[in-house]
């Protein structure tokens, strides 16, 4: 029997969704509601105010979002897939949303659930996956960003005890967070410690006048003689393979959340092109209009094939690190372009929070830069090609 296709669907115009299963589209689609329910309404002020509301960890808690990939303690054990259009569905909302999940699940949880005692799993990872405790993670410093192993924060041995000195800067979460994942550099290499931040000694300074990820909490955390006990240091990993592989879990996600800013902008400028008026006729009608409609879905399309692909090898376990930087590389550089093109199409109205456009835009200037710059992951993916390092 011959099927018919139906008319084409200009908000997902290679049938992506098509792809996915019944148990996909339905976590999909919760997620969705959830950031129309609860996250678009007030963002727009959330943004204007620099503010993030920390209330909202326990509702997403409640939701199975954080740690939805990791397997037990209160985690969702969900497919790496299935975290990706969660990420997709809540950086549609904003990146800021997105961020804090991947904070929590990836940066924080996803450490000492891989490297951490039984213990150390058992007091932390439930109340996380909850949300009744709110994570960071403590790797970039003020002089030491994309070259992370010359870090200067360091921890001594003190008896049984440690003794924690340095800081970390552009923590996200860290000036709301309950307990801290700290790489620091010890004696015998880079060691990751977990600091709760009523430790003494333990300050944070949150960073204002930001123009980016506002609606999200971004610190500096200061260590001044931090002791912390024997059992404070995660036992099953000492190196920059630590960080490093907590870096691939958050860049997987964020791979994906750039294609929920893309097409959140994208949705936004189609929508006021048939709206807007001018001579007479919406500028939709006009052949440049849609020329960067026609760019800014093809994009959107791309970039969501390129991470349902990597979501599958994900789950497959045939991902590389160097596949990560492949799409955390293209989608983020793609949404930063449908934002701008977006924003061209919205014009005077594309600068106001009444769009989501402007928003979207300066969030993916940040985005653009950690988990990774652009150029890092130029540097890792023609190594990847040439198998030579051209790092230093």
């Amino acid at each position: 029997m011959t099927v018919k296709p139906g008319p084409i669907d200009a908000l997902d115009f290679l049938e992506i969704g098509s792809q996915l299963s019944d148990e996909e589209r339905l976590l999909r689609d919760t997620v969705r509601q959830f950031v129309e329910d609860k996250i678009l309404p007030d963002v727009g002020d959330w943004y204007d105010q620099g503010y993030f509301p920390k209330e909202l960890a326990k509702e997403m808690g409640a939701m199975g979002l954080l740690g939805m990939h990791l397997e037990g303690y209160g985690c969702a054990g969900t497919s790496a897939t299935a975290y990706g259009l969660a990420s997709i569905e809540l950086e549609a909302g904003d990146t800021g949303a997105r961020s804090f999940v991947s904070v929590q699940g990836s940066l924080a949880m996803y450490p000492i659930w891989e490297f951490g005692s039984e213990e150390q799993k058992q007091q932390w990872l439930p109340a996380m996956a909850a949300g009744e405790k709110i994570g960071c993670f403590g790797l970039t410093e003020p002089d030491s960003g994309s070259d992370a192993a010359s870090m200067r924060t360091s921890a001594k041995r003190d008896g049984s005890d440690w003794i924690l000195n340095g800081s970390k800067m552009w923590i996200t979460n860290g000036g709301i967070a309950d307990v801290a994942v700290v790489w620091a550099r010890t004696d015998e290499g880079i060691r990751g410690f977990i600091v709760p931040t009523d430790t003494p000694g333990f300050s944070t300074n949150d960073i204002h006048k930001k123009v980016s990820l506002r609606a999200s909490v971004t610190s500096e955390l200061v260590f001044d003689n931090v002791r912390l006990p024997a059992d404070a240091v995660l036992p099953n990993v000492v190196g920059m393979k630590g960080p490093l592989s907590c870096l691939n879990e958050a860049r997987f996600g964020i791979l994906f959340g750039a294609v929920g800013a893309a097409r959140a902008c994208y949705e936004s400028a189609l929508s006021y092109s048939k709206e807007r008026r001018q001579f007479d006729q919406p500028i939709a009608s006009f052949q440049l209009t849609q020329d960067k409609l026609v760019e800014m879905m093809i994009s959107v399309n791309r970039s969501a094939l390129i991470a349902m692909h990597l979501g599958r090898m994900k789950d497959a376990g045939t991902i590389r690190p160097a596949h990560i930087s492949f799409g955390k590389k293209e989608n983020v550089r793609a949404a930063l372009a449908v934002a701008r093109s977006a924003r061209s199409v919205l014009g005077a109205n594309g600068i106001t929070l009444e769009y989501p456009v402007i928003r979207h835009m300066t969030n993916l200037e940040s985005v653009y830069t950690y988990e990774g710059t652009n150029e890092v992951h130029t540097l890792i993916l023609g190594q990847a090609i040439t198998g030579i390092n051209a790092f230093s």
